[in-house]
Parts: C-alpha cells; sequence; structure tokens
C-alpha cells in the first residue's frame, strides 16, 4: 500500500459552507468509526480546518468543541490544541485556518458564534482525522 494521504487521512464537515449570520453547532464527527471490512477505526489525530469565502460583516468566533458521549459538549481545552482558534472578520475573505488537537475525546464538532452581522460571512468548518488504527481507511 502507496503511503499516501487519500490512505492514511479522513475529512468530515461539521459545518457545511453557508452564509452565516446566526450561531451555529456543527454536525459531530466520531472519531471512531466503521470500516467496511467491519474493523473500527480509531483516528488518532485530529485538526479543525476552517475555510471561509466572503465575510461582509461582523465577527465570527470560530470554537472546537469536545465530547465523551455525543451528548455532553465542552470547549476543547486550550492545552489540547495546536494553533489559534480564529475570530474572522471582513478582512479574513478566502483564507484557511488549521488548529490542530491533541485531546483524547472521541467527538468533535466546529460552532460558530456570530456577532454585529448583518448580512453575515460564508465559512464552513472540516475535521480532518489522521493517524488511523487500521490502513487503508475506509471510504464508506
Amino acid at each position: 500500500m502507496k503511503r499516501t494521504v487519500y490512505n492514511h487521512v479522513r475529512a468530515k464537515v461539521s459545518l457545511a459552507i453557508s452564509t452565516r449570520t446566526a450561531a451555529a453547532n456543527g454536525t459531530a464527527v466520531d472519531r471512531q468509526l466503521s470500516g467496511a471490512s467491519g474493523t473500527n477505526e480509531w483516528y488518532g489525530s485530529a485538526m479543525l480546518l476552517v475555510h471561509t469565502g466572503t465575510i461582509t460583516d461582523g465577527t465570527h468566533a470560530i470554537t472546537l468543541e469536545v465530547s465523551d458521549d455525543n451528548s455532553s459538549w465542552a470547549a476543547a481545552p486550550a492545552a489540547d490544541l495546536q494553533g489559534s482558534l480564529p475570530s474572522i472578520g471582513a478582512v479574513d475573505d478566502d483564507k484557511l485556518y488549521e488548529i490542530g488537537y491533541t485531546g483524547t475525546k472521541r467527538y468533535l464538532r466546529a460552532v460558530t458564534t456570530p456577532s454585529g452581522t448583518t448580512t453575515g460571512g460564508v465559512y464552513g468548518a472540516t475535521i480532518l482525522l489522521g493517524f488511523p488504527n487500521v490502513l487503508p481507511v475506509s471510504r464508506t
């Protein structure tokens, strides 16, 4: 098997790309996934990717929330983050932010909290999962 990103990494959408003016919780991403062959894939590493389009007004604070049970959520501790969570404004069109997560919580989601918006901004967030215990990763 070739050592490629395709075989070693999975990307899961948490906040779909959309024009946003209000707070939103992203879709939960489970770090333990069932593979096509019935295996349980555990991803030992994760990264939040926030990608922006046009931000017309307001400030859009992005946070990463974590959970053990996909029910009780809390902000990821700063000690478990690599890089800084972005606060997106009108000067942040067409940018990509990368924030690593080194903690052990099973479920992750992006959260946005806009303020001062009228027309808002276009952006989304993806959770990138890596260092799986089963290779190659399943694409199911």
